[in-house]
């Protein structure tokens, strides 16, 4: 039996994207457990609506926007948690140790820092500085205007440069 275009589609793109979606899952809840759950939920949310979010060309977008919304959802409902010591590796096939003793200290720190953030302002440094993306991509992905990711963005970084989890460097 042939498998249908959009499923053989959906595979490829969870192949070619699924490690980057972890990756930001990793930075908005600090726990790698959490995270795989944040990705799986926000692709069964999209898998029934994949043909149309394809036929759209900016699937990656949508998809980025149903896990940044999951993750909300899921903030909202509960208090965040503590990151736990041997959850830095922001990459599953990365071994903690990669950067050496100092690497691994400072994305911990930064792990912890990003916990006493809103769950807004956490997207908005994890879409800007993590993935890479400009003010205008990462008010698409989150739903919002410009002008908020550029206020979200500056509390966040007035945050982070009053944490006292970062070092010096760091901040």
């Amino acid at each position: 039996m042939r498998r249908d275009r959009s499923a053989e589609a959906f595979d490829e793109f969870v192949a070619a994207r699924g490690d980057a979606l972890w990756r930001s899952a990793f930075l908005l809840t600090g726990d790698r457990h959490v995270a795989e759950e944040l990705v799986q939920d926000a692709l069964a949310r999209c898998w029934p609506h994949w043909r149309r979010v394809t036929a759209g060309g900016d699937f990656e977008s949508y998809v980025r926007r149903v896990l940044f919304t999951t993750h909300t959802r899921r903030w909202r409902r509960r208090a965040g948690h503590a990151v736990a010591g041997d959850e830095v590796a922001w990459s599953k096939d990365r071994p903690a140790s990669a950067d050496g003793p100092d690497g691994v200290e400072q994305r911990r720190d930064l792990a912890v820092a990003l916990q006493d953030l809103s769950a807004g302002q956490r997207a908005v440094v994890v879409l800007r500085w993590f993935e890479d993306l400009s003010v205008d991509e990462t008010a698409r992905v989150l739903g919002v205007s410009s002008g908020t990711v550029k206020s979200q963005t500056a509390r966040a970084l007035a945050a982070l440069r009053r944490s006292t989890h970062l070092s010096e460097e760091v901040r």
